[in-house]
């Protein structure tokens, strides 16, 4: 599948995300043109290298003999030419090898190297969320001798937290670490759906799992977080011997074929204790949610690569009379229906990435500002939207895949075209890393009670300012009147929210992180359209088009989404799975 980077839309959001801004306060010496350079590079990276293997990855994908796992034909070098690159560095601290660029940058750059090849994609994905629990966790031997050949990419990451027993209920763990007497632990048990497990494209793979000390309390407090590397590591920090771990098999999946799945075994492992016992979860909530980040920039990059192939195909395949032309038989962009689902699958697009960078840039804030006031500030805004982006930002990718294949008709059916490849591997995106069910409990429950929803509050309050001033451009003066219809749905939900805690706000969670999402994407659209006006530019002048389109068909139902909220639990506790089955 042909693949062309949008270097130009992401350059155009990274500014509307407030990253000029970030670069002048917490990045001196970085300017806009290096961030050009930057982001050109990468986009013909994505596309001369890592989407020619797309196909390959997903119609022969990776492969398990013999105890082990070869990664699909051709990503292995690909892989080589990644690090080569310093693909892999791009936001890491200097003090580990990294190149301390900011963490909005980086995710722009994941977003075109997701749309090329998700399943490659997600390896160094791992690793950088291997980089940042050891940045805080780790011990001095870790940060001294596997950070940095985590941060070159010379070694890669995985995480192992899913056992049979225990999915989403990491209080059901139950792979055991016992001391060893020499000042480290063994670890015995198996672990499921390890993304990128094993592999033969690095030297090493340096494995975070999460553990039971003996004596250990029951639940969470006794759970630990080890480091597990495949092959053990000397004090002068080379590889060595193999561990006592092992793949059992991979997954046989729906999608993302060339990203290996790994059934994993451990029998007497040799490990080291990452940060403080019993605080397994908190440690590995920091690379959990680096990567729930990530994984909606993986929605954004997937619906980028979704509406690429459905506007070609639309182009090319002729089907009856045009609507504004006497063309017959004209290309199917000239039939109203068709062009409406490709702007509202742009704009959604586009609506994805404004959060996924916004949250980024909060992110490089929330690190970098000058004031303690200004980080406090910013990292509550970026807790706040993490797991909208996470979750809204997937969900837009199912959706805008799922419209692909509309577009595409028949043929989208058809493997040979690539469109129904883009949908299976997109569907994974609101599964792991913490369901999208489990985002919306965390948003609706932990997210609001952490300030009594003052950070909606006012968050909402810049949203309306944007609102107003979009008013007061009569292009834009719809979406404006819209934007603050959502708002105000937005903050109605929430205020209910708050009074109705427990199962009702349980049942209202998915439908207010939808609600939360449609808004903060209508606001993010807008900010563009006001960005972009006046321009004589066509592709700047096709924001405000798509922000009316957008307002029309995903902000006007704001109030009925909150509606949603607020109907609570009284429907769904009285009916059984029995009444339910009929």
């Amino acid at each position: 599948m042909p693949y062309s980077a949008p270097v130009r839309d992401l350059a155009f959001a990274l500014q509307a995300a407030g990253h000029s801004d970030l670069l002048a306060r917490a990045f001196p010496d970085l300017d806009d043109a290096t961030v050009a350079a930057v982001l050109e590079a990468a986009g013909s990276f994505a596309a001369e290298v890592l989407a020619p293997l797309n196909r390959t990855g997903d119609q022969i994908g990776a492969r398990y003999a013999d105890g082990a796992v070869t990664a699909a034909p051709g990503f292995a070098q690909a892989y080589r030419d990644y690090v080569a690159g310093g693909w892999t560095s791009l936001s890491a601290d200097p003090a580990h090898g990294g190149q301390g660029l900011p963490k909005a940058l980086d995710l722009a750059v994941f977003e075109m190297m997701n749309s090329a090849n998700m399943a490659f994609t997600l390896c160094p994905m791992l690793t950088q969320a291997a980089v940042e629990a050891l940045t805080l966790h780790g011990t001095p031997r870790q940060k001294a001798l596997v950070l940095p050949k985590l941060v070159s990419g010379e070694w890669t990451g995985a995480m192992n937290l899913t056992e049979p027993q225990a999915g989403s209920d990491l209080a059901a763990v139950a792979t055991r670490a016992a001391p060893d007497s020499q000042g480290g632990y063994r670890l015995d048990g198996q672990k499921i759906f390890i993304t990128w497990g094993d592999h033969d494209m690095a030297e090493n793979i340096c494995h975070l799992v999460l553990a039971r000390l003996p004596h250990a309390s029951p639940g969470v407090k006794g759970i630990s977080l080890f480091l597990a590397p495949k092959r053990l590591i000397g004090d002068d920090g080379r590889a060595g011997a193999a561990n006592g771990l092992r793949p059992a098999s991979i997954e046989r999946k729906l999608g993302i074929h060339g990203s290996p799945t790994c059934v994993m075994l451990y029998e007497d492992a040799q490990a080291e204790l990452v940060g403080e016992p019993g605080q397994g979860i908190a440690h590995m909530f920091v690379m959990m949610n680096a990567a729930r980040l990530q994984v909606g920039v993986e929605g954004v990059g997937i619906a980028e690569g979704a509406f690429q192939h459905a506007l070609a195909y639309a182009q090319e395949r002729r089907q009856g009379r045009a609507a504004w032309s006497t063309e017959s038989p004209a290309p199917i962009y000239g039939h109203p229906d068709v062009r409406r689902t490709l702007m509202l699958m742009k704009a959604r697009t586009a609506a994805a990435r404004g959060i996924c960078l916004t949250t980024g840039v909060l992110a490089d804030l929330a690190r970098f500002a000058p004031t303690r006031e200004e980080r406090e500030a910013a990292r509550a805004r970026q807790e706040l939207l993490t797991p909208i982006a996470k979750a809204w930002s997937t969900e837009a990718g199912v959706e805008v895949a799922s419209l692909g294949v509309q577009v595409h008709g028949g043929m989208g059916y058809i493997e040979e075209t690539g469109a129904a490849q883009l949908l299976r591997d997109a569907r994974i995106a609101p599964i792991y890393e913490g369901t999208n069910g489990i985002q919306a409990v965390d948003l609706a429950g932990r997210k609001l009670d952490l300030t009594r929803g003052e950070a909606v509050r006012s968050l909402a309050a810049e949203m309306l300012a944007t609102a107003e001033a979009l008013t007061e451009n009569p292009e834009l003066q719809p979406v404006g009147a819209r934007l603050a219809e959502g708002v105000a749905a937005l903050e109605h939900a929430t205020a209910w929210l708050l009074d109705h805690r427990g199962p009702d706000s349980l049942a209202g969670a998915t439908p207010y992180l939808k609600l939360a999402g449609d808004v903060i994407g209508g606001w993010m659209l807008g900010r563009e359209a006001l960005l972009a006006a006046g321009s004589p530019e066509p592709w700047l002048a096709a924001k405000a088009p798509l922000a009316r389109l957008y307002a029309s068909q995903v902000l006007a139902q704001a109030p009925g989404v909150a509606a949603g909220v607020m109907a609570g639990g009284a429907d769904l506790e009285g009916v059984s799975a029995e009444a339910l089955a009929g």
